[in-house]
């Protein structure tokens, strides 16, 4: 069992936790908010900022400047089409989405949803825990380890479980106060 790789797959949850809150809308215009879409180009489905570069020009306006005319109407389709509530506006080679403002039972809705994700997140780092507790016991059983070895190792994983937990909590109270933020 080692500890470094315990760390190193806990902070993997927190990691993606703080991704998946990227995508979540604010009232603000955020160039992360366009990370998910995909664009059907050339053929195929490919991530938007490969057919355009995404800018935040005003604090409540994104701009996707389209590097092939051939594909505004289809870099319109696909963020109308991406579950955003956005409406793309295109003026040319430049895609406009305008962020509207977000009513009160959506923000709550919205600080759900984040809810949701560091749950999932609490439960991925505690089936590291596990798999780390259940290494610890193997280790023993095995005779590789003395009782005192396994207790002083199990208190360092819960010490660790505990402290990713927490960021956990910081980074989900941080969001929440982002998405009810006025």
């Amino acid at each position: 069992m080692n500890l470094d790789q315990t760390k190193h797959r806990m902070e993997g949850a927190v990691d993606t936790l703080r991704k998946e809150f990227t995508g979540l809308r604010t009232g603000r215009a955020s160039t992360s908010l366009l990370d998910k879409v995909s664009v059907d180009a050339y053929g195929s489905a490919m991530p938007l900022n490969q057919v355009g570069t995404v800018g935040v020009p005003e604090p409540r306006l994104l701009t996707v400047q389209v590097w092939d005319k051939g594909l505004v109407k289809s870099v319109e389709k696909a963020i109308r089409d991406a579950g955003l509530g956005l409406n793309p506006q295109p003026d040319g080679q430049l895609v406009r989405v305008p962020i509207p403002e977000l009513s009160q039972e959506r923000r709550l809705e919205l600080a759900k949803i984040a809810g949701k994700y560091a749950e999932q997140a609490r439960v991925a780092v505690r089936n590291v825990r596990r798999d780390s507790m259940d290494g610890l016991k193997k280790e023993q059983k095995d005779g590789k380890m003395s009782e005192d070895e396994h207790k002083t190792q199990s208190d360092k994983v819960q010490k660790l479980t505990d402290e990713t937990i927490k960021k956990i909590d910081d980074a989900l109270a941080g969001k929440e106060k982002e998405i009810k933020q006025v």
